[in-house]
């Protein structure tokens, strides 16, 4: 039912109860209609959660949308980034929009791209190599939109006991409780130039072959001169020439391959690098932060004809959304986050994430175990609004071409406009900035919370691990400033 006739109902009932009281004063009027109208607006419609209502005034004024569609199904992964949704669901900034949400967890990536394309989810958290690489034809082609960034930063590069004590035996300066970081895979390459020697690769998995992780972890081997293996149409594994192979684990199974020894090492998101510390497993050596400091990890993403149908809807969703990341990134007059606690016990939750709210508490409350007696103050492993984070940025999606072509999932040059023209056709600032002009002028989010008169791109930064200057308007200079891998 549209939002706007759904609340007419309780507004019929009320001018009903006035008629049938023409010619008496109005404090004649039946008071249980009054009350009648202040629950149910108050709740919302039908079956919304609303954990936390806000006042009667506020959300008279956010209903301001007319819905194409107010029953939806979300996708998410098992991973503490999917936060904006769930706590878009649990906190009620989805039912103070009119929306009724459903949040359905995916098996894996491919399952979840595969059911927005088809229409069984109306949108998901998304891997920000998605919307891209299912928009330019890698895999199976649709053209994807993502108006909002849901995270930064958040990963992490783990590796088994065994090869952590072979890399502090190469280095010796990892040999103690707090080594000093950021690691890089200088200490790693003698291990993959043994193996090698012996006729053997040492396995790393990855989530996906579009993923942040899979850059990532490509990147930190690269910056170290360790060639992790390039895609092309012949090899769909990315492996020719791989001095390391990387395969695909979905997130919760890693820890468990880790040990099984199929694996030697991951990159993945939280919780589960924590999971390998807490159970002696594995030792995180990096963090995605160290890699590419706030760099975009995970985006909203629905098909254009989704969006195309239901433009209201589109806006209605992100406005839930960018209110999500706000309340994850509240902090108090201190600087300490007030809500990740709450959140962290909302996401241990079997329905949502599903691990030990000990285990999500550490990084989603601004720290994180590298070992059991190396626990460091992390306060923006996970960002969820500062940093202008929601922004949907083009420059984002230009270094994940940039990424794509270097590695060879992008099998000839593209001129620099390429790039740019791509990455609109991805990236929808337009549907970000008419969700936060409503937010703003209701009150609800600041005006300095939004770039609004940006032009999508982030100043250039040589925050990597590498050094390497990245500068969005500039993807060919880019890749020619790397050894390894596609330079043009």
């Amino acid at each position: 039912m549209p939002n706007s006739l759904r609340f007419a109902t309780p507004l019929f009932c009320l001018l009903l109860a006035c008629c049938q009281g023409c010619g008496t004063k109005p404090a004649e009027v039946d008071l249980s209609v009054l009350a009648d109208l202040e629950k149910e607006l108050a709740q919302g419609p039908a079956g919304a959660t609303a954990a936390e209502p806000t006042s009667l005034s506020t959300r008279k004024q956010q209903r301001t949308l007319d819905l194409e569609k107010d029953a939806l199904k979300l996708g998410f992964i098992k991973l503490t980034d999917c936060a904006p949704i769930v706590i878009a669901k649990e906190k009620g900034f989805f039912g103070d929009e009119g929306l009724q949400v459903e949040v359905i967890a995916q098996p894996n990536w491919q399952t979840l791209l595969d059911n927005v394309i088809s229409g069984e989810l109306d949108g998901a958290h998304m891997l920000s190599g998605q919307p891209i690489a299912a928009t330019i034809g890698i895999g199976k082609q649709e053209d994807i939109f993502t108006a909002f960034t849901m995270d930064l930063n958040g990963n992490a590069v783990t590796v088994s006991n065994a090869i952590w004590e072979q890399m502090q035996e190469n280095e010796p300066r990892l040999k103690q409780p707090r080594p000093e970081h950021p690691i890089s895979a200088d200490s790693l390459r003698p291990i993959v130039e043994d193996m090698l020697a012996a006729g053997q690769k040492l396995q790393m998995g990855m989530v996906f072959p579009v993923s942040t992780h899979n850059y990532e972890l490509r990147y930190w081997l690269a910056a170290s001169g360790i060639n992790p293996g390039m895609y092309s149409p012949s090899d769909i594994a990315g492996r020719t020439d791989a001095q390391v192979e990387l395969s695909v684990t979905p997130p919760p199974m890693m820890p468990a391959t880790l040990e099984a020894g199929n694996i030697q090492g991951y990159c993945v998101g939280e919780p589960w690098n924590q999971q390998a510390v807490a159970k002696g497993i594995g030792v995180p050596v990096t963090t995605n932060y160290d890699i590419w400091k706030n760099n975009p990890e995970k985006v909203f993403g629905v098909s254009k004809r989704w969006s195309d149908e239901n433009p209201n809807t589109h806006v209605a969703v992100v406005k839930a959304l960018i209110r999500a990341g706000q309340w994850l990134d509240a902090v108090d007059p201190s600087g300490d986050l007030v809500n990740r606690e709450e959140a962290a016990r909302i996401l241990s939750r079997p329905d949502y994430v599903g691990a030990d709210f000990a285990v999500i508490k550490n990084s989603m409350t601004g720290h994180f175990y590298f070992q059991k007696s190396d626990k460091r103050a992390m306060p923006d492993f996970n960002v969820f609004y500062k940093h202008h984070c929601t922004y949907p940025w083009y420059s984002d999606g230009v270094w994940f071409l940039t990424q794509m072509r270097r590695w060879g999932q992008i099998a000839e040059p593209k001129p620099a406009q390429w790039y740019e023209e791509t990455a609109r056709k991805v990236y929808k600032p337009e549907v970000y900035l008419k969700a936060a002009r409503i937010l703003a002028d209701q009150g609800l989010i600041q005006e300095a919370d939004v770039p609004w008169e940006t032009d999508g791109y982030k100043p250039p930064t040589d925050e990597f691990i590498d050094g390497v200057t990245y500068d969005g308007r500039k993807p060919l200079e880019y890749l020619k400033a790397h050894q390894i891998g596609n330079q043009d």
